[in-house]
């Protein structure tokens, strides 16, 4: 039985007020979940009950539909990074078998264009909606974390301006037969600088602890889950965690019940280096991380992961 991981949760609204020692509050306490465990769950952020009501009402029509309609909206050459990628076309590095899922990509427009559903002509806009208030949320998050590695509070904002952040629409279907792996999504680390996640409708995420223990982690209402990413662990030296994590298949009573998860991931833009900042490397914490760009450390994690050329 996998226990329910006890990360600390903070509350938007202290960073966002004019309050000093709710503001330093707000930094420590984030900066030592990012420290410690690598995820941390935020209250009063930027998202609406409604908005994310609405959110998985158009994802599970989205995925409804007939899977030759669904296949209209594979975006050749786009690796998955914008429109639709089927079940099968991606696998996490080690794993033996593909995840469970597919799922749908939304980004920045001035990056490259989103395909438009003319089945679902709200299905866009919603996803539109979620990226403006998950990516308001997030940059301001990141301003807390600058402050917490004493950098300026605005040292994220011209990196991420611009930037190939997304929003993932996932489905994990209903699991019809004896599964050959346990898992819905295999064991991971994200690739961007940090991750914002909606309540899914189902459980099944979990963290691998330092220990090397497995511990669920659940959005409670109105709040959101947010971990560090590969990015951002390799500019701070390994100072902060991106934590290793995945999705395990739900008990057999519930293999007939659909998940759906919207996770946004938050990127800088190609060009940013993610040099390990000079801070982060002592006599007691070494450089472990090779000099690249976001770009490039970018594709050389798709080209890992990524089981057809979508």
């Amino acid at each position: 039985m996998t226990n329910e991981a006890n990360i600390i949760t903070v509350d938007l609204k202290d960073f966002d007020s004019q309050d000093p020692a709710a503001r330093a509050k707000f930094v420590d306490d984030i900066g030592r979940a990012c420290n410690d465990i690598g995820f941390v769950a935020i209250s009063n952020h930027y998202l609406s009950d409604e908005l994310q009501a609405r959110a998985y009402e158009q994802v599970s029509a989205f995925f409804s539909m007939p899977m030759d309609t669904k296949h209209k909206y594979i975006v050749e050459g786009a690796r998955g990074q914008r429109g639709y990628s089927s079940i099968g076309t991606e696998q996490a590095v080690g794993a033996e078998v593909p995840d469970l899922k597919e799922f749908w990509q939304h980004g920045r427009e001035a990056v490259a264009a989103n395909p438009m559903v003319e089945e679902l002509p709200a299905f866009s806009e919603v996803c539109h909606e979620i990226y403006d208030a998950l990516e308001r949320t997030g940059r301001t998050l990141l301003r807390g974390i600058a402050l917490y590695l004493n950098l300026e509070e605005d040292y994220f904002e011209p990196r991420v301006e611009g930037g190939q952040s997304i929003i993932r629409c996932i489905h994990y279907p209903p699991i019809t037969q004896e599964p050959t792996s346990a898992v819905r999504a295999a064991q991971h680390e994200d690739i961007n600088l940090i991750t914002l996640l909606m309540g899914a409708s189902a459980g099944g995420l979990e963290i691998l602890t330092k220990s090397g223990e497995w511990l669920g982690i659940t959005a409670l209402p109105g709040q959101l889950v947010v971990n560090i990413g590969d990015m951002l662990q390799r500019l701070t030296n390994g100072v902060l965690k991106s934590t290793t994590h995945r999705v395990v298949n739900p008990p057999r009573e519930q293999w007939g019940e659909s998940r759906f998860s919207i996770p946004f991931f938050l990127h800088p833009r190609a060009d940013v280096s993610l040099a390990c900042l000079p801070q982060t490397i002592t006599a007691d914490n070494p450089k472990q991380f090779e000099d690249m760009t976001a770009g490039e450390y970018l594709n050389e994690r798709l080209e890992a992961i990524r089981k057809k050329s979508t």
